[in-house]
């Protein structure tokens, strides 16, 4: 397959980055066009800050965010409630923030930099993108301004700040320069995050959710994971990844994907086990609708989407993320497997609604 291995995991496995004994925090910026309307370009010459000048202009937007709950999660043992870190995105008291971190939570407490404690509610969700967006009312909020990540360069400084390991006294600074760009890894959870950050700031326990910061005061990246045994590896979800999708966690409380006509579900050993499959990998094809895309294609209840132009499926984060891709070619040519056999048929790309 010839883009295949273009798409391969770096990583296999990632560690997210969690609070100390529980999960959840936010990110910061403005209204959510008034955030992305401030995204001009940055120049090399407009990065001039030094640290901390950077520090002193984003510390007041970053948060801490403690939960009410313990979300799900089998890489940890259950515990109490934790805390982590957040980013303000708009002054009417908006926080990006990692959805592993609040999965299955509904309630937090977010500390301000003032010191004052205000009561937080998960508004929307995405696990394909790994974002959450959570609500305050509070007054006097600082939004932080979001950059271009597409305007990084390898080698680059990069600042992060965060509340690792929920120390005493505010947030913590760390520093580094972009290691790699585009990286994409496989999640504890089965998943492809996709235009990832790579970076050696120091990312510890309680960081995630917090802000990736260029020398010029912006928010390029969202802090998600670390590699798992190795130093100095971690990974921030590109703030041009998370951007365009704001909107519509704002509007809908989550992202809005095009209408195919069935539901993608990635492949599992149960999924394995119930539809007697013979195929281990892939996107399972779900309740089928005869009027939609997908029935007109062919798709059948308990087909397996492999390939999509040739790139192999491994989840439903590779699936959108192939199908939405810029530039490729329409419609999307698919491999399935299913009760004869394995077919190509062909998918509709120009027909699908925009994804904000």
């Amino acid at each position: 397959m010839a883009k295949s291995g273009q798409y391969r995991r770096n990583w296999r496995k990632a560690f997210w980055v969690m609070g100390l004994v529980g999960v959840s925090f936010g990110l910061a910026g403005g209204t959510a066009d008034r955030a992305l309307s401030q995204n001009g370009s940055v120049s090399a010459k407009q990065k001039e800050m030094t640290v901390p000048e950077v520090v002193v202009a984003v510390r007041p937007s970053v948060v801490t965010v403690m939960t009410r709950g313990v979300p799900p999660n089998p890489f940890q043992h259950p515990s109490p409630p934790g805390s982590g870190s957040g980013l303000i995105i708009d002054e009417q008291g908006y926080i990006l923030t990692n959805n592993h971190l609040v999965e299955g939570i509904t309630s937090v407490v977010v500390g301000l930099t003032t010191g004052r404690l205000t009561p937080g509610r998960v508004v929307g969700r995405d696990f394909l993108l790994d974002l959450a967006l959570i609500k305050i009312a509070a007054k006097d909020l600082v939004a932080a301004r979001l950059g271009e990540s597409s305007k990084l360069q390898i080698g680059e400084t990069v600042v992060a700040i965060g509340n690792p390991f929920a120390l005493k006294g505010g947030s913590t600074v760390t520093v580094g320069v972009v290691s790699a760009l585009d990286r994409s890894i496989l999640a504890p959870n089965g998943e492809t995050l996709y235009d990832l950050i790579q970076t050696d700031a120091a990312i510890n326990p309680g960081n995630s959710g917090g802000p990736l910061v260029d020398l010029s005061g912006r928010v390029v990246g969202i802090n998600a994971a670390v590699a798992p045994s190795a130093q100095a590896i971690s990974y921030a979800i590109s703030i041009d990844a998370a951007s365009p999708n704001i909107q519509s966690l704002l509007a809908r409380g989550t992202v809005l994907r095009p209408d195919l006509g069935f539901i993608p579900v990635t492949v599992t050993p149960s999924i394995v086990a119930s539809f007697n499959l013979e195929v281990d990998r892939g996107v399972a094809v779900l309740q089928v609708e005869p009027t939609k895309l997908a029935a007109q294609a062919g798709l059948q209840v308990g087909d397996v989407i492999t390939a999509i132009d040739e790139t192999q499926l491994y989840n439903i984060g590779d699936f959108w993320h192939v199908f939405l891709r810029p530039g490729e070619p329409v419609p999307a040519q698919l491999t399935v497997y299913g009760k004869k056999g394995q077919v190509t048929t062909s998918l509709p790309r120009s027909s699908s609604p925009p994804i904000q």
